[in-house]
C-alpha cells in the first residue's frame, strides 16, 4: 500500500514538474522571439522553433501521465492536477505563439521603425515577466503573486494600444509595414492573455474559486471582487 501510494505521488510530482519546465521553455520562446528583433534572425528564430517542439514534447508528456494519476486522487489533489493540464495548454499556445512572431519578426525586421521595436520589446520584456512570475506563483501557490499577474496583463494591452495608435492614426504609415507591426503587437498581446490564464487557474488551484464567474459583476475590479469573494468564504466557514 506504501509503495502504491509513493507511486501516486510520484506520478503526481512528475505532471507538476511538466508544468514548471512548461513554464521555462515558454520564456526561453518569448526571449528568442524578441532576440530576432534585435540581431540575426535566422538563428534565433531556429532557437524558437526547437523551444516550440519542446513544448509539444512536454504537451504530449502530460497527456500520458494524467490519466492515470487523476483516477484515485481526492478533490484537491484533482485540483491541481487539472491545473496543470489546462497550464500546459496555455504555455504550449504561448510558444506557438512565440514561433509565429519570430517567423513574421524574422521577415520584416529590417523595415520596422525603431520605435515599433522598442515597443515590441516592450511587450516582450513584459511577458517575460509575468511568465517569470506565473512559475514562481505556481510553485508556491502564491495567490496575491497570480493576481499581481493577472493585472500586469493591463500593460501588455497599453503597449498594444500605443503601437494600434501609431498606424492608425498617423496615416503617413506604410500600409503594409503597419500590417505586420500590428500583428506582430498582436500576438504578443494574445500570449500574454494565456499567461494570465494559468494565473487564474493558480487562483482556482489555491481557493477552489475561479477569478471568471465574476466578471459579469459591475462595480468593482475584478481583483476585488474576488478577494471579496474568498474573505466572505472564509467568514462563513470560521463562522460555522
Amino acid at each position: 500500500m506504501e509503495c502504491y501510494r509513493s507511486d501516486e505521488n510520484e506520478r503526481r510530482r512528475r505532471i507538476v514538474q511538466l508544468a514548471l519546465e512548461a513554464y521555462v521553455l515558454a520564456r526561453s520562446a518569448v526571449v528568442g522571439a524578441a532576440e530576432v528583433l534585435i540581431r540575426d534572425g535566422e538563428s534565433a528564430c531556429a532557437a524558437v522553433q526547437a523551444v516550440e517542439q519542446r513544448l509539444d514534447d512536454l504537451d504530449r508528456s502530460m497527456d500520458e501521465h494524467v490519466a492515470d494519476a487523476i483516477s484515485n486522487v481526492g478533490p484537491q489533489e484533482a485540483r491541481d492536477l487539472l491545473a496543470c493540464v489546462k497550464a500546459m495548454v496555455d504555455l504550449e499556445r504561448i510558444g506557438d505563439l512565440a514561433q509565429s512572431f519570430a517567423s513574421r519578426a524574422r521577415t520584416v525586421r529590417e523595415r520596422i521603425a525603431t520605435e515599433d521595436i522598442n515597443l515590441l520589446l516592450k511587450m516582450c520584456v513584459a511577458l517575460d515577466v509575468m511568465l517569470r512570475d506565473g512559475a514562481e506563483a505556481f510553485a508556491t501557490r502564491n495567490l496575491h503573486m497570480a493576481l499581481a499577474i493577472i493585472r500586469a496583463d493591463a500593460e501588455l494591452d497599453r503597449l498594444r494600444n500605443l503601437v494600434v495608435f501609431r498606424h492608425t492614426e498617423q496615416f503617413e504609415r506604410d500600409a503594409q509595414e503597419s500590417f505586420h507591426v500590428l500583428a506582430l503587437a498582436q500576438t504578443l498581446e494574445r500570449a500574454g492573455d494565456h499567461a494570465k490564464n494559468v494565473a487564474e487557474e493558480v487562483c482556482h488551484m489555491v481557493s477552489g474559486q475561479t477569478v471568471r464567474h465574476l466578471v459579469g459583476q459591475k462595480g468593482a475590479s475584478l481583483e476585488q471582487m474576488y478577494l471579496e469573494h474568498l474573505f466572505e468564504r472564509h467568514a462563513i466557514r470560521t463562522g460555522s
